[in-house]
């Protein structure tokens, strides 16, 4: 189990000043809105022990690189952290106080959920907190989460689940049922911020010692952040690797030339082959190369920091799809990258997740396309293949912010185009990108497999043909020396 921490304690973890806002509470009444026996004696006992009026403190903070940022945090001492009318007024308060100055929102939540003592009235903070929430993302403020030990009931369906970036204490129980609710036969690990994190509901545990680097990266990553000059760091000249007519494709929008005064992410360098693809199957299996440079390498190669975004928040996680937040030239990227592996629905889910989330707080994105196409196998199609494929496609068309799109190796059919650019897309040289693979194609034409090569070539998948077609801008090529 984790180990519990006062709310001041918890806010000493990330912040290096604190200005605690004082909160006019009234002189607490009798038994409280439902007239509970003892309930007032209880109050003053949690408040002598804790030192604090109710079960949230919040205010200002610095953080290590000076960047401003609102915190909640929970006092579990009182009352086992519940949300009481009170803790509501405080969380609407701190909600607003984000909203109105623009900062990021920081909650370090340690709660058993609603106070039974005040009925009804507890339970209904859930609404508040709901209802301040929808207008913090209305706003364009980020909102990040520190669930700790205990994080469970409305407290977590709300601001902890409700959150942008979902952070957690190793050990910590999480979940909506407490420990005392859930079925005796209820396997345990699923409450856990291990448990949460395979299911994909958190987005990553981090150490107590590392918390303050975590969630300084995160408040820095998803506040206003100086813009680049958008020049396609990536790109190179005709008679590099860049056939005739490179960058004039046909079919470019809003999202390649930065809406909203944001410059698009330039695309990456190509870490692989330099030279073009003869025929249309060495595309296809240069592409397939094993030892060909992944998604991560490319991550890594580009980004001077970077941080996942985990899980569709459906209980899917997608390993083959890496989705997070970046560092580049100081400012912030989000990334959509597949890695080599067929994609299943979780993965398509969280990609949207992660798109929706930086066309709300004005984040260029960036996706690296290499799948040979989506899982379609029976569990993939049961957990929904079409529709979260139709939700990616309808995050992408829908974002204001720009986007960018780097083929890296096979981009197979629409699992593979549901993360294309409109109007920004680019290949490397060792990819192709095609309506669909050769072999099917053959198949579906009834050929025999000795004519997978020859339907390649008339699929016209080679990076020279994606450009001269019109369906990517051009051809990146290595690093200069």
């Amino acid at each position: 189990m984790a180990e519990r921490m006062a709310a001041r304690e918890a806010i000493a973890l990330i912040c290096d000043a604190f200005t605690e806002h004082d909160v006019a509470d009234l002189p607490a009444e009798g038994e409280g809105p439902i007239g509970w026996a003892g309930y007032g004696a209880a109050r003053a006992r949690a408040a002598r022990r804790t030192g604090s009026a109710e079960s949230v403190v919040y205010g200002e903070a610095t953080l290590g690189d000076g960047r401003r940022c609102v915190v909640i945090s929970f006092e579990f001492g009182f009352l086992g952290g519940s949300l009481s009318e009170r803790a509501g007024d405080r969380l609407e308060t701190a909600y607003t106080l984000a909203r109105e100055r623009r900062l990021p929102l920081v909650s370090l939540i340690a709660t058993g959920g609603s106070r039974m003592q005040e009925g009804m009235i507890a339970l209904s903070q859930l609404q508040r907190v709901a209802c301040a929430s929808v207008l913090l993302r209305e706003a364009g403020v980020a909102h990040i989460a520190v669930v700790r030990d205990p994080t469970t009931g409305g407290g977590w369906a709300t601001l902890g689940a409700g959150a942008d970036v979902i952070l957690a204490l190793p050990g910590a129980q999480v979940g909506f049922a407490g420990s005392r609710v859930r079925p005796a036969d209820a396997d345990p690990a699923a409450y856990t911020a291990e448990g949460q994190l395979a299911a994909g509901q958190i987005d990553a545990i981090v150490r107590p010692e590392d918390l303050r680097g975590a969630v300084t990266f995160w408040a820095t990553a998803l506040s206003s952040a100086p813009q680049g000059d958008g020049a396609a760091a990536g790109t190179v000249s005709p008679g590099d690797a860049v056939p005739p007519g490179a960058g004039s494709g046909t079919t470019r929008d809003h999202r390649a030339s930065g809406p909203r005064g944001i410059e698009p992410a330039p695309p990456p360098y190509a870490l692989g082959r330099s030279s073009l693809p003869d025929s249309g199957w060495d595309a296809v299996q240069q592409a397939r190369e094993p030892g060909r440079p992944r998604g991560e390498a490319y991550l890594d190669a580009y980004f001077t920091r970077h941080e996942p975004l985990r899980g569709d928040r459906c209980g899917g996680v997608d390993p083959g799809m890496l989705c997070g937040v970046g560092i580049r030239d100081g400012r912030p990227v989000a990334y959509v990258a597949q890695c080599g592996t067929p994609t299943v629905p979780a993965g398509y889910r969280t990609a949207a997740r992660v798109v929706r989330l930086a066309d709300r707080l004005r984040i260029p994105v960036l996706t690296l396309i290499d799948t040979p196409g989506a899982a379609n196998d029976a569990a993939a199609e049961r957990a929904g293949a079409g529709a979260a494929i139709a939700e990616l496609f309808a995050a992408m068309a829908a974002a204001r912010t720009p986007l960018t799109s780097l083929v890296i190796g096979e981009g197979g059919s629409g699992g593979a185009l549901a993360l294309a650019a409109p109007g920004n897309t680019w290949v490397t040289p060792d990819s192709y990108f095609s309506v669909i693979a050769p072999e099917l194609a053959a198949a579906i034409l009834k050929r025999e497999p000795g004519e997978v090569p020859r339907t390649a070539d008339q699929l016209r998948l080679r990076p020279q043909d994606l450009v001269e077609l019109g369906v990517v801008r051009g051809v990146v090529g290595p690093p200069a020396d």
